[in-house]
């Protein structure tokens, strides 16, 4: 240290706390990217393989030809239905959409957002006591971004909710 500085006093060692995450700017929409694009991937090239081979297949007749398109359809739409799960936050609330339903929920609805290790994927808690699959925030392919999606999920819940304040 030079002459001119004053000595620096020593602090106490303190634990680190750690910071809680920024929360998104809403509305937010959370979903299984890589899950999504494959699924749509697959879903695309097995209609398009499906309909050439209807196609060039010389003994077959129209109907067997609709037929085949048709079993493309029908498997590329369950392939597009797998794909439709997110979670939507935006001020007022949340919207779930899972495979087939389509739920509305207001900040105060939700209680507590639940990933635990080994769930499939969040649970919300509400407030009449029951618990709310949110098929949009799932960890198998992308568990880290699963995680941070949770979290950021509880944290609005948590500040714009009554949502529960625990780790």
């Amino acid at each position: 240290m030079s002459a001119d500085q004053p000595p620096v006093p020593a602090t106490p060692a303190t634990p680190a706390t750690p910071v809680p995450p920024a929360l998104p700017a809403l509305p937010v929409t959370f979903r299984p990217t890589r899950t999504r694009v494959v699924l749509l991937g697959v879903g695309a090239a097995m209609f398009a393989t499906i309909t050439v081979v209807a196609l060039m297949l010389e003994r077959l007749t129209t109907g067997e030809r609709i037929s085949f398109v048709f079993v493309a359809v029908l498997l590329s739409s369950v392939l597009v239905l797998l794909s439709r799960p997110k979670v939507v936050a935006d001020e007022s609330g949340v919207t779930v959409v899972n495979l087939t339903t389509t739920r509305r929920l207001e900040w105060a609805e939700i209680l507590r957002v639940n990933l635990r290790q080994g769930d499939p994927w969040v649970f919300l808690d509400l407030s009449d006591g029951t618990s709310l699959p949110a098929l949009g925030i799932q960890p198998g392919v992308a568990r880290n971004q699963a995680i941070a999606d949770a979290r950021a999920l509880r944290g609005l819940a948590e500040t714009r909710g009554t949502g529960s304040r625990e780790n």
